[in-house]
C-alpha cells in the first residue's frame, strides 16, 4: 500500500474521484496540478490511510521511507535541499480533510528553517529582514501547533518589540529587531518546553505531520464536524508543498479569493489581499486586508492573471470557487482550491443564475435546474426566512457585511464566556479582535459575530457564513480593553445589549425589534422548480389538526393532509 502520492501523480481517474484517499485540498492540488496544468508550487500529498493507520496504532511503518524519497524528488525538481545552510528548500505542512473545515486544523509554514539555514536564505536572497521574518514565523507556529506553547508567549515580544520601534505593522520591524525576536522566541520555547527548539528538518517536519494528524481530534475539528454531520472516522490527509513567499518584498503578497461573491451570490470575484505578507496574516484577521480591487492597483497584470484562473476554475468545477494564493516576486501561484462555503441567499442566488450561460472569457457553461435544486440546502432555506430589522437605529461602528442578517444580543469577549452566557439563556453577541479556531465553541452559540480586524475571508467571515450567523469584521474603530470595547466616546461592557447588521456591516446599541423575513426573489424560483421536478414523483402532504392548520398548510402549497390527530379538536 502506497500512503504518499505527487502533486502530479498519474492517477486512473480525475484526482477528484480520489478525495477518500486525498483529501479535498490533495484532491484539489493534483486537479490544478495534472489536469488545469495551473502554476502550482510542486509537493506531495499523505493519505487519510496513513492518518487512520497513525490513530489507531501509531507512526505507520514504512511511511518514513516514503516521505525520504518524495523530498528527495521535491530537492531534485527545485534544485535546493531541506535544511541546506546555504540555499534551503522550505515546505508548507497542511492538513486536508475530504470535506472542507476551514480553520479547524493544523498549519505549518517555512519548515526547514533553523540557526543556519536562515543564515543561507538571507544569502541567497540578498534579503536578511525577509529571512529572519520568515524565521520568527517558523518558531511562532511550529511552537504553538507541534509543541503546544501558548501563543502568548510570542505575542508578547512581537508587541513590545514593535511599540519599541514605534511601528504598528511587523511588516515595518527591520532586520535586527526580527533577528533578535527569533531569539527571544527560541529561548520562549526551550523554557516552555524544556528541550531546544529542533533544529534538524526530517524532525521538524516528522512533528508537522504528526501534529496535523492529532489535530483531526482536536476540539475544534470535533466540535466542527458534530455541527456539520462529518464523520469522525474519515481522518485527513496532510499536504507537504514547497513554500511560496508572500513576504519576500513590496513586489510579493498573499490573498484569498472567491469566484464570486459568497456572501450576497453577485457574479463579481471578491476577497482580501496583502502587500508583503503570509496566506495566515489573511486569515487569522491579524492585519486588516485590502480588497482584489485594491490587488489591481498594486499588480495590474497579475490581477488580470488571476481573474482569468477565476473563470477557468469556475468553469472546471462549474460552480463557485474558494482559492488561496501567493504572489512571489511578481509571480502568481495557486496554492488551493475549493468549492466555496456562501450564505443562504447566495446559494439562492447563484443556483439560479448558474442555469443561465456562465462565463467572461468566451466559453460558457451553465448546470440544470435539477442540479440546481440539489445545490440548496434546507439551511440555505432556513437562513433566508430568519428576520431582519423593523427599523434601522443609529450606527455606533461600522465594518465590513461579512455575513447577512440582524443578531441581536448580550455582548461577550471570550469564546468559553459566550457559552457561560447561553447555557444560562442569554442571547449572545461575541466580540473579539479577530476569531480563530479555538474560539469555534463560542462562535457556535452566537446569534452574532463582531470583529475589530479581518477582512471579508478572515476565519470569522468564513465560517459565520458557513452556519448563517450574522457577522460584522474589520470595525476597526473599536477598541476592546478586557471586558468592554469603545467607539469614540461610547463604552460597551460585557452583558450589554448590542444590535448587528450583518448586511449592511452596522453595529447599534441596544436591541432592535425585529421584523418577519422578505426572503429574495430566487427564493420562489428555487421551490417551483422544485415542484415541477418532483410532479406525479413525490406528494407534498401536512399535518393539520384544526381548520386553521389545514388553511395555513393550503396556503404554503400542501397537497393534502398526511395526518389529522383527531384528538388534539377536542383535548
Amino acid at each position: 500500500m502506497s500512503y504518499v502520492y505527487a502533486f502530479d501523480h498519474k492517477h486512473k481517474r480525475s484526482p477528484m474521484e480520489y478525495k477518500d484517499l486525498l483529501g479535498g485540498k490533495g484532491a484539489n492540488l493534483a486537479e490544478m496540478t495534472s489536469v488545469l496544468k495551473l502554476p502550482v508550487p510542486p509537493g506531495f500529498t499523505i493519505s487519510t490511510d496513513a492518518c487512520r493507520a497513525y490513530m489507531k496504532g501509531g507512526w505507520p511503518e514504512g511511511l518514513d521511507e516514503e516521505i525520504a524519497t518524495h523530498v528527495f524528488k521535491l530537492e531534485k525538481a527545485m534544485g535546493r535541499k531541506l535544511g541546506d545552510p546555504f540555499d534551503p528548500l522550505l515546505v508548507s505542512v497542511r492538513s486536508g480533510a475530504k470535506f472542507s473545515m476551514p480553520g479547524m486544523m493544523d498549519t505549518v509554514l517555512n519548515l526547514g528553517l533553523n540557526d543556519e539555514s536562515v543564515k543561507g536564505l538571507a544569502n541567497v536572497t540578498g534579503d536578511e529582514r525577509f529571512a529572519y521574518d520568515s524565521y520568527r514565523r517558523f518558531i511562532s507556529m511550529y511552537g504553538r501547533i507541534v509543541l503546544g506553547v501558548d501563543g502568548e508567549v510570542f505575542e508578547h515580544p512581537l508587541e513590545a518589540a514593535k511599540a519599541k520601534a514605534g511601528v504598528k505593522s511587523d511588516a515595518e520591524l527591520t532586520a535586527k529587531e526580527l533577528q533578535k525576536l527569533c531569539t527571544q522566541y527560541l529561548a520562549a520555547v526551550k523554557k516552555a518546553t524544556r528541550k531546544p527548539f529542533p533544529q534538524k528538518p526530517r524532525e521538524q517536519l516528522r512533528g508537522a505531520i504528526e501534529a496535523v494528524f492529532s489535530s483531526w481530534n482536536g476540539a475544534r475539528a470535533v466540535a466542527y464536524r458534530v455541527r456539520e454531520k462529518i464523520s469522525h472516522d474519515l481522518g485527513t490527509a496532510v499536504n507537504v508543498q514547497t513554500m511560496v513567499f508572500g513576504n519576500r518584498d513590496d513586489n510579493s503578497g498573499t490573498g484569498v479569493g472567491f469566484t464570486r461573491n459568497a456572501a450576497t451570490g453577485d457574479n463579481k470575484p471578491y476577497g482580501d489581499f496583502l502587500v508583503n505578507a503570509q496566506g495566515e496574516d489573511v486569515v487569522a484577521g491579524i492585519r486588516n486586508t485590502e480588497d482584489l480591487d485594491h490587488m489591481k492597483l498594486h499588480f495590474p497584470v497579475i490581477h488580470k492573471e488571476l481573474l482569468e484562473i477565476f473563470d477557468r476554475l469556475e468553469r472546471h468545477y462549474t460552480d463557485m470557487c474558494d482559492t488561496e494564493f501567493t504572489i512571489e516576486q511578481g509571480k502568481l501561484w495557486m496554492l488551493q482550491t475549493r468549492v466555496g462555503k456562501r450564505t443562504g441567499a447566495a446559494a439562492l442566488k447563484m443556483a439560479v443564475d448558474m442555469t443561465k450561460a456562465q462565463g467572461r472569457t468566451g466559453a460558457k457553461w451553465k448546470i440544470s435546474k435539477e442540479e440546481a435544486i440539489m445545490r440548496v440546502a434546507a439551511d440555505h432555506l432556513d437562513q433566508v426566512l430568519h428576520p431582519q430589522f423593523a427599523n434601522k437605529g443609529k450606527a455606533i461602528a461600522k465594518g465590513l457585511a461579512a455575513s447577512p442578517g440582524a443578531a441581536v444580543g448580550k455582548v461577550f469577549f471570550t469564546a468559553d464566556d459566550a457559552v457561560a452566557a447561553h447555557n444560562k439563556g442569554h442571547k449572545v453577541i461575541l466580540v473579539r479582535s479577530e476569531t480563530s479556531p479555538e474560539d469555534i465553541h463560542g462562535m457556535q452559540v452566537a446569534q452574532g459575530i463582531l470583529t475589530a480586524r479581518g477582512g471579508l475571508v478572515s476565519h470569522a467571515a468564513v465560517v459565520a457564513r458557513g452556519w448563517g450567523i450574522p457577522a460584522v469584521v474589520g470595525a476597526d474603530a473599536v477598541r476592546i480593553e478586557g471586558k468592554s470595547f469603545t467607539v469614540g466616546s461610547t463604552t460597551v461592557k460585557e452583558g450589554d445589549s448590542v444590535s448587528i447588521d450583518g448586511t449592511t456591516g452596522e453595529v447599534m446599541l441596544g436591541e432592535l425589534k425585529l421584523a418577519a423575513a422578505e426572503p429574495p426573489a430566487e427564493f420562489n424560483i428555487i421551490l417551483k422548480w422544485a415542484d415541477q421536478v418532483r410532479k406525479g414523483k413525490l406528494a407534498v402532504r401536512a399535518n393539520a389538526d384544526t381548520g386553521e392548520d389545514a388553511a395555513k398548510a393550503r396556503e404554503l402549497g400542501a397537497e393534502g393532509i398526511g395526518l389529522c390527530r383527531t384528538e388534539h379538536m377536542f383535548l
